[in-house]
């Protein structure tokens, strides 16, 4: 997918998403242009463990 292309697909999501959410999403996007890309990349790969190993975080706190 080219950056245009999800450029094109993320307008499409914002026009869906409701109002209350949009300045969430500003935040986050400002956010994220002022930090280097190895810290988003860290911040991405934890999301993603987080969210694959969600039961097995959740088994791990009992």
């Amino acid at each position: 997918m080219t950056t245009k292309d999800i450029k094109s697909e993320i307008q499409k999501s914002l026009d869906k998403v409701p109002e209350s959410v949009l300045q969430d999403v500003l935040d986050f996007l400002k956010q994220v242009e002022n930090q280097p890309i190895d810290k988003v990349n860290l911040t991405r790969n934890l999301r993603d463990i987080l969210t694959e190993d969600k039961e097995l975080l959740e088994r791990l706190a009992k």
